[in-house]
């Protein structure tokens, strides 16, 4: 299978000097396309920041870190843009702008695409709203919307632009059991539809079921838990 993520040695440290705390100690991972991992471990491992590094939202510089074949150690503004144009975030937070209607805001993911106008934007907005069960909320503002509701606008917002790569943080620690659940269900399938790799960071051990496979990292160090 195609190998999307390629991390291997990676270490990371924040502060210098006395003050310096190591998060990431000789960190290997390896994600292929289409695949659905879960990442577990206490709060404090590095979980998130290891996330962002994948999803060239921070930037490294000791170890191996290629995402679709581009190395991001020490990588180029350049070089981070264009992967992250190939990614969909998914936070613990929904980070839905208040003022913008659910269809709005999916369609922003979209806005730095081109070939698409509004109009465009809109209508694959509008669709894989419905995919996820909210066809009939196009035009809700977030305030009108469940907890649950608005994870599903952002799983859409993520899933819009086919992405090669979901990177979810915590996304159903705010939601009740059955809302958790099918948000992530609505995730996977939707992904395997597209072909889209999943790397999601939980606490909750309810949806382990979801995963092709999952990893523990513990004390900055990524260990196989269960397969």
């Amino acid at each position: 299978m195609e190998n999307i993520i390629d991390v291997q040695n990676l270490n990371y440290s924040y502060g210098s000097g006395e003050l310096q705390l190591q998060v990431l100690r000789g960190v290997d991972l390896q994600i292929n396309r289409g695949e659905t991992v879960i990442m577990t471990g206490p709060s404090g491992s590095g979980k998130t920041t290891l996330l962002t590094i994948i999803g060239a939202l921070r930037v490294a510089s000791d170890g191996h870190v290629r995402v679709f074949g581009h190395d991001l150690i020490n990588a180029s503004e350049h070089t981070l843009t264009q992967t992250r144009l190939n990614i969909g975030y998914i936070f613990q937070q929904n980070n839905l702008l208040r003022s913008l209607t659910a269809v709005q805001n999916v369609s922003m993911s979209l806005e730095l695409r081109s070939g698409y106008n509004e109009k465009r934007r809109l209508e694959e907005s509008a669709a894989i709203l419905d995919a996820v069960g909210l066809g009939d909320r196009l035009h809700y503002l977030p305030d009108q919307l469940s907890g649950g509701q608005k994870q599903r606008v952002s799983i859409a917002r993520a899933l819009v632009a086919n992405p090669k790569l979901v990177l979810a943080d915590e996304p159903t620690a705010s939601l009740d059991k059955a809302s958790g659940q099918e948000a992530v269900e609505i995730l996977q399938r939707l992904a395997q539809e597209q072909g889209t790799a999943i790397l999601l960071v939980t606490h909750d051990y309810r949806i382990l079921d979801i995963a092709d496979r999952v990893v523990e990292l513990e004390d900055g160090i990524i260990q196989p838990a269960t397969t």
